[in-house]
């Protein structure tokens, strides 16, 4: 998770979503891909995105990541968001180097690798049991980060005014939800078959685009979306680690991930009428939402009782734990930095591509790193569904190419 631009992110496809993570200027121009990630991330819509798991998830924080509005869509996972197609990003500097394209992407796919991977570690590897907390130092790391570099002139944000606030605030309680769900099903489920389900996200997505919007999608696009299905059901069924409650939380981490991305699509407009500058940016989403998520995260802190957990744990004490944390805070981050970049470089065809491929081998490094029991029968699954993405992703390219 980590902070969102849903990067990335989406349909969600990111988890990426990434995380994991990401923003619109124009409504009508933006895409959301996507696990802390989740960052999440988030992807195929590109939500991965993400993202996700994680953005956070795949599954992201940065905004963990917006829902492609018409034309361009998101990937969650992850949560990270695409800006209009070959539209500069505002607020950020580019600096010049050769192979910017290459060099870019290269990050994208390493930030949101690592957000998804790193998570886990922090959850099931050093067993943390205080995901909300996890949440909650992220978003603050990611809101001191993009205040320090707001003071600094690197890039702009618009004021928080209460006007903002008031039109944000539901978008920002079913961020939290994301997130938190995103933490929790990424616990007790192999990153590979997070990475599957998260496809799901697609699927509730589309339907909901469809009776909210009217808007009608190819066939080749719910094809594909069917094979997603086919595939998150008989990877649940031949998972040898299958855990209820985390398939459970993964599925409720759907739901909201989906919701977030529809909501936010009414919402943007609203919310750049009250800004002194008439647009909201990426990096003014990824402060907004992670401000925003702090004094809800604590007060779910305070009520699922980590308190006592935190005052009990042992790792807190652990200088190797608080660094760990502290970069998946800034790996979160970077997702929605890197997320914007690759897509000024390349554009929203080639963001969504990737996005769909970079979860193969982050579910291949979720299963050897983590020493997950497979199957031939579950891992031709997972590939199945890793497929299915890709050809989702190429779906909604050719979809876009028909109606522009």
């Amino acid at each position: 998770m980590g902070s969102r631009a849903l990067s990335a992110g989406a349909s969600f496809d990111s988890p990426d979503l990434a995380f994991e993570r990401n923003h619109a200027e124009d409504v009508s121009k933006v895409r959301w891909n996507g696990e802390r990630g989740h960052k999440f991330h988030e992807s195929n819509g590109v939500v991965e995105q993400s993202s996700s798991p994680v953005r956070r998830d795949v599954v992201s924080r940065s905004l963990s990541a917006i829902k492609a509005l018409e034309n361009d869509e998101i990937d969650l996972e992850g949560g990270r968001l695409e800006k209009g197609r070959d539209r500069m990003v505002r607020g950020s500097r580019a600096v010049k180097f050769p192979n910017q394209a290459l060099l870019s992407g290269c990050a994208y796919c390493i930030s949101s690798c690592s957000m998804i991977l790193v998570n886990k570690f922090v959850l099931s590897g050093y067993n943390f049991d205080a995901g909300i907390s996890l949440m909650v130092y992220q978003n603050f790391i990611s809101v001191i980060t993009v205040t320090i570099l707001s003071f600094l002139g690197v890039i702009s944000t618009e004021p928080l005014t209460w006007r903002l606030i008031k039109v944000w605030l539901p978008v920002n309680v079913i961020f939290v939800g994301m997130l938190i769900t995103s933490m929790f099903s990424l616990k007790y489920i192999n990153v590979a078959m997070v990475t599957v389900l998260k496809n799901v996200t697609n699927v509730i997505t589309a339907v909901g685009e469809m009776y909210l919007f009217n808007k009608r999608h190819d066939n080749r696009v719910w094809a594909a979306l069917f094979l997603m299905i086919i595939s998150a059901i008989s990877g649940g069924i031949t998972d040898l680690s299958f855990h209820a409650v985390g398939y459970a939380w993964q599925i409720i981490n759907c739901f909201l991930t989906a919701s977030y991305s529809l909501t936010l699509r009414r919402v943007m407009d609203t919310a750049k009428q009250v800004t002194k500058s008439g647009n909201l940016n990426e990096f003014s989403m990824v402060l907004l939402n992670n401000s925003l998520s702090l004094p809800l995260g604590v007060l779910l802190v305070i009520v699922f009782n980590e308190v006592d957990y935190l005052s009990r744990t042992p790792l807190l004490r652990l200088p190797s734990f608080w660094l760990v944390m502290t970069l998946s805070g800034f790996l979160g981050l970077a997702i929605s930095f890197t997320s914007m970049w690759f897509l000024h470089q390349t554009g929203a065809t080639t963001y969504s591509l990737v996005g769909s491929l970079n979860k193969i081998p982050l579910s291949v490094a979720g299963i050897l790193l983590f020493k997950v029991p497979t199957s031939l029968e579950n891992s031709a699954s997972i590939f199945f569904g890793l497929l299915a993405g890709v050809f989702f992703a190429r779906a909604k390219m050719w979809e876009r190419s028909q109606s522009g």
